[in-house]
């Protein structure tokens, strides 16, 4: 009842304002606490303000179709119509501010504002006859300000996870910097930061542009369109969208006193926006091994039962809380295949009863979207399932064909892919295997001058399909796990995804896939689990090891790397590490640990924490080959100012009592892992 009245009081408000005498007067609609939507109706901008503070000013949308560019201020007649809503997010009011003029198409700039969130959605949308658009942008303006430093960061978050490339929290300056799909302006001191970007991935590709100094936003853009080589990958422009109405992706908008939270709230909106294609996984959070970190190619039936040995009998404490773990081959397993893939499959079998007996998941590998092999001099390869030859399921570019990370791009809306998809998964279902890893995903996501299915006319829609397929194929009946992949459109299809790219032993790889958990965590709201790959010991002196364990610890899940089909002397204190009690208490919860602090550049945090009900966890990494004194404070963690806290090491290091500010000593590189909590 008191939400139905809110709302009411909301468009009685709203009501008022759009009746008054004078009808350009701006239209003021309130949303979450002591916020507002200015609409004027004269110009057709609109303002964003929070708590009596303009934060965004003067923004305005934008088009384009065909040769031609649009934007609102070009339309000289406006209205606006506002109705009652109540859906996933709450319940509040749509604003429709619809714009006309002679001979254009009808812009229509909608704005979801709810009373029960500190954050609006808007969108875009065209009408008209045989439209056709790559670029809508919901929000473009040339003033917005935080009212935090003079020193903003502006944040660089990937399309994806490809190619080793990394999360940058660049200073915010003249120099324009392009985030896919989210992007995030933010004062590291105060952390008060500005959060926006898509919450719909099935059509497009979306961008945030931002550029600025001294404080001060001077370029702000939230568009769908994006199209750059370097993050996208593709060589050639967005694909359109055609008919007589297309529509933007629902967009972001929200203020956050603390750019981290503003993160994971849009996170948790995108969830509920676009939902899940897949079935939520509902088992504990999972643990195990993956070949690909040092058996690799190498891979083999007597290598991969050693394995399932290892866990049986040396770490059988390392369990998540089902009291099982996953076993998974990765690429090559085919090792154990004779006769390719229409042939004998009774090795692989035999593997995945082995085991099932030793209570442990049999897990596999495969990629749907890529062509490994065409590059052979046999121009009349069949793809598996089909009559259709590989060169028919080809990726069609205005520069050929897309070739990425040594694989060429399927079209998966061709029915050749299609087909091949569902032999394949189906031939992996047939053995019994529980858990898929699947990978090079992005290559499904590739524009195309033409798709098979000529109702799909852009790369995401294209996945949209390939995605669907797999799933579909795959029939509810495995734990499915994503590698190289989209970072926000593969949430839908996927229950665990890999944070960044292929990580290995080194302190060097810990700090790489750190960067990705430094600035994605938040990923760990739009997956069931995110994973921090393969973690590799062997070769490594005990800091390292500590690094690449606590790196995989507060990502989420733990996935080993090394060859366990033999024993070697470093793996007495990793077998100790993976079967402490602590470790599957901290494991429980399955969720990422936030970074205290943003402002490392191209670089990872140094501390991460995260909540849990009766105080915090607290991770340190020092990634010099050098001693080091890394210090924090308590206000700085969240945690009571001049309260005593006692600092327990989960691994089995050295203990710390609290006050204020603590300092952690290293004599290397490597990482400590705290239960934090209060002394009374």
């Amino acid at each position: 009842m008191l939400k139905k009245n809110i709302a009411l009081l909301i468009l009685l408000t709203v009501f008022f304002n759009a009746f008054s005498n004078n009808v350009n007067k701006p239209q003021i609609i309130p949303f979450g606490k002591k916020n507002q939507l200015i609409i004027d109706l004269a110009t057709g901008t609109f303002s964003i303000k929070y708590s009596g503070k303009i934060i965004i000013a003067n923004a305005y949308a934008a088009f384009t179709t065909g040769e031609d560019r649009y934007q609102t201020t070009d339309y000289g007649k406006r209205s606006i119509d506002i109705k009652h809503i109540s859906d996933k997010i709450g319940a509040g009011s749509l604003v429709t501010l619809t714009s006309l003029k002679t001979g254009v198409p009808v812009m229509k700039q909608l704005f979801y504002c709810y009373s029960n969130s500190d954050f609006i959605i808007t969108g875009l949308e065209i009408d008209g006859h045989d439209l056709s658009s790559n670029y809508m942008a919901p929000l473009v303006t040339g003033k917005a300000s935080l009212y935090a430093g003079q020193k903003l960061q502006t944040l660089f978050i990937p399309f994806d996870n490809d190619t080793f490339i990394r999360y940058q929290s660049n200073t915010l300056s003249d120099d324009v910097n392009t985030s896919a799909e989210v992007g995030v302006i933010y004062d590291n001191d105060s952390r008060k930061g500005l959060v926006t970007g898509s919450l719909m991935h099935d059509n497009w590709k979306s961008g945030v542009k931002s550029s600025g100094g001294n404080g001060q936003i001077n370029k702000l853009e939230v568009f769908a369109g994006l199209n750059e080589v370097t993050i996208t990958r593709d060589s050639m422009a967005h694909g359109s969208l055609k008919g007589d109405r297309i529509r933007s992706p629902k967009m972001f908008i929200g203020y956050f006193d603390d750019w981290r939270t503003g993160l994971e709230t849009y996170a948790r909106t995108n969830s509920k926006v676009e939902g899940r294609y897949i079935q939520p996984w509902t088992k504990a959070t999972p643990v195990g091994w993956n070949s690909w970190g040092v058996i690799a190619q190498h891979i083999n039936y007597e290598k991969a039962i050693g394995v399932v040995d290892f866990f049986d009998k040396k770490i059988p404490k390392f369990r998540n809380n089902d009291r099982t773990a996953y076993i998974d081959l990765d690429s090559f397993w085919d090792n154990m295949v004779k006769g390719g893939l229409k042939g004998d499959f009774s090795k692989l079998k035999e593997f995945v009863n082995y085991c099932k007996e030793k209570n442990l998941q049999p897990g596999v590998y495969w990629a749907p979207f890529t062509d490994w092999g065409f590059r052979s001099a046999n121009t009349n390869r069949k793809a598996e399932g089909s009559d259709y030859k590989f060169a028919d399921l080809w990726t069609k570019t205005d520069k050929g064909y897309h070739d990425l990370d040594g694989g060429r791009a399927l079209d998966p809306t061709h029915p050749g892919t299609q087909a091949r998809i569902a032999f394949v998964l189906g031939k992996l279902k047939d053995c019994g295997f529980k858990m898929i890893k699947i990978d090079f995903l992005g290559h499904g996501a590739a524009e195309s001058t033409r798709f098979y299915d000529s109702s799909v006319t852009t790369g995401m829609q294209a996945y949209r399909v390939g995605m669907e397929t797999v799933t579909q194929a795959r029939d509810n009946s495995m734990l499915v796990y994503a590698a190289i992949s989209p970072s926000l459109a593969t949430a839908r299809y996927v229950h665990m995804r890999r944070i960044a790219c292929d990580a290995f032993h080194s302190i060097k790889d810990a700090e790489y896939t750190l960067n990705s958990i430094s600035y994605g965590w938040w990923q760990t709201y739009l997956y069931d689990y995110v994973d921090a790959d393969h973690l590799i010991f062997e070769k490594e002196n005990v800091g390292t090891n500590r690094a690449r364990l606590i790196s995989g610890l507060i990502a989420g899940s733990v996935i080993l790397g090394d060859d366990y089909s033999k024993e070697e002397p470093w793996q007495q204190q990793v077998k100790v590490w993976l079967q402490r009690p602590d470790l599957k208490q901290l494991i429980k919860s399955g969720k990422a640990f936030m970074p205290v602090d943003g402002d490392e550049d191209g670089a990872a945090a140094g501390v991460f924490i995260r909540k849990k009900a009766d105080g915090f966890y607290l991770a340190v990494f020092n990634y010099k080959k050098q001693p080091a004194i890394v210090s924090f404070n308590a206000k700085r963690l969240g945690l009571v100012a001049d309260k005593k806290y006692r600092l327990t090491e989960v691994l089995g290091g050295d203990n710390i009592i609290m006050l204020n500010d603590a300092n952690v000593k290293f004599n290397q590189e490597g990482a400590y892992l705290y239960k934090v909590s209060l002394i009374k």
